[in-house]
C-alpha cells in the first residue's frame, strides 16, 4: 500500500521590501513566492513605512534598496538591532562600492548584494539570510581560497597592519601604534594587496570579516 505524500517540511520565510521602484517590488515578489519558500508579507517605498510594516509584522528579513542612502540605511538597521527585532537586513542596489559594503556590514546588515546578480545568487542570498546566516557578493571580497592562502603569506610585521586596518586605524595612527612612520605604513600595505590581491583597505576589512566566519559570500 502506498502511503500518503510526506509534507512540505521546508520553512517559509516572511520577507519585507522597500524599494524605490514599484515595478522592482513586483518582480522580486513574483520571484520569491513562487519558490514557496518566502512570503511578501510587505511590500513599501518609504523607509517610514517599511520601518512601521516591520514593527508590526517582525519579518524575517528586510531588502532594502540602497538607493535611499547608506548613511541613512546604517543608521536604520543599528535602530532595528538596537530594538533587537529579530529581522535581518539585506541592501541591494545597481551599485554599491567597497566602502559603502563595509559601512553596511558594520552597521549590522546581514547581506549585502548587488542587482546585477543571478536569480540563482539572489534566492540563495534570501535563503542564507532567512535562516540566520550572512552574505555579501564575492566581487567585493574576492575568492576564500585565494585570500586564506595569501593571508598566509604575509609576514608578521604586514600581519600586524594587516589587523590595524582591519580595526579601521589610519595610516599615522598605525605608525604610532606600532614606532613607524606612515611612509612605511603604506609600503606595507602595497605589499599587503599585492599579496592578498584586494584592492584596497576597505577589501581587506570585509576579507578580515569572513575569514573570521561573519560573512558568507556567493559563489553564483
Amino acid at each position: 500500500m502506498g502511503g500518503a505524500p510526506a509534507p512540505n517540511t521546508r520553512p517559509v520565510y516572511t520577507i519585507a521590501v522597500c524599494d524605490v521602484e514599484p515595478v522592482a517590488m513586483q518582480g522580486l515578489r513574483s520571484l520569491m513566492e513562487s519558490s514557496g519558500e518566502l512570503r511578501v508579507v510587505a511590500a513599501e517605498t518609504s523607509m517610514t513605512d517599511a520601518m512601521e510594516a516591520v514593527s508590526a509584522l517582525r519579518p524575517d528579513v528586510l531588502l532594502v534598496d540602497k538607493s535611499f542612502g547608506v548613511h541613512l540605511i546604517s543608521e536604520w538597521i543599528s535602530a532595528l538591532r538596537q530594538l533587537r527585532f529579530p529581522t535581518s537586513a539585506i541592501v541591494w542596489g545597481a551599485f554599491i562600492s567597497e566602502p559603502d559594503a563595509v559601512r553596511l556590514l558594520k552597521a549590522g546588515a546581514s547581506g549585502v548584494i548587488r542587482k546585477t546578480v543571478s536569480l540563482t545568487a539572489m534566492m540563495a542570498c534570501l535563503r542564507t539570510v532567512a535562516s540566520g546566516g550572512t552574505w555579501v557578493d564575492e566581487d567585493l571580497i574576492g575568492s576564500p581560497e585565494r585570500s586564506a592562502r595569501a593571508r598566509s603569506s604575509l609576514t608578521a610585521r604586514e600581519s600586524q597592519i594587516a589587523e590595524l586596518v582591519e580595526r579601521g586605524l589610519r595610516n599615522k595612527d598605525i605608525g604610532a601604534a606600532l614606532g613607524i612612520s606612515a611612509g612605511t605604513v603604506k609600503i606595507h600595505l602595497k605589499h599587503i594587496f599585492e599579496k592578498t590581491g584586494v584592492r584596497g583597505r576597505y577589501s581587506l576589512a570585509v576579507t578580515a570579516m569572513r575569514e573570521k566566519g561573519a560573512l558568507t559570500a556567493s559563489t553564483m
